[in-house]
């Protein structure tokens, strides 16, 4: 398969658009990375605390009956150590 695919031109060529692609969303990714922790520093610069906002962003991403879940579940664990 390797060698059939070193020789083939059409398939090298498809294959380095794949990798060529796969790379410009690399770098994409890395931007977006960068562009997301400087709202966290510009968040903080104002006061907002950002492990709460780091937490919230991620709870917004659950589903609400998963996330009601886990609250129940959580609940019953912190009672059960006397936490609450």
């Amino acid at each position: 398969m390797t060698v059939h695919v070193a020789k083939a031109g059409i398939a090298g060529k498809e294959l380095r658009q794949f990798v060529e692609r796969i790379e410009k969303l690399e770098e994409e990714k890395k931007a977006i990375a960068e562009d997301i922790r400087e709202v966290y520093t510009e968040m903080k610069g104002r006061g907002f605390e950002t492990k709460a906002v780091r937490q919230i962003v991620r709870i917004r991403k659950q589903d609400h009956a998963e996330r009601k879940e886990m609250e129940a579940i959580l609940d019953l664990y912190m009672q059960a150590l006397d936490m609450s």
